[in-house]
């Protein structure tokens, strides 16, 4: 059974909230990164061993791989569903 138009618009408004709610996680995350290699550098001027925090900055790169992923698919959803709530394309 196909979703009803008020459905759609549910799930619609539901996902651009997700979207929303990935782009602030990715900016967060991208501070994280910074602030990280900030102090791996710090370490590496004081001639402290920084292998666990350089191992830190990769970790949080590849988890922002995946939430940049995570977002793409988000944006694909949200562009289905705005299809279904809307199928004509607007008159310009």
């Amino acid at each position: 059974m196909a979703a009803s138009l008020t459905e759609r618009t549910r799930q619609l408004r539901d996902e651009q909230r997700l979207l929303k709610k990935a782009d602030l996680d990715i900016e967060e995350g991208l501070q994280r990164v910074r602030r990280q290699e900030d102090r791996v550098r710090e370490l590496q001027a004081g001639g402290y061993d920084c292998r666990q925090a350089e191992r830190l900055v990769e970790l949080l790169k590849q988890t922002l791989v995946e939430w940049e992923r995570h977002r793409t698919l988000i944006i694909q959803r949200v562009n289905y569903l705005r299809e279904e709530v809307d199928p004509v394309p607007p008159i310009t």
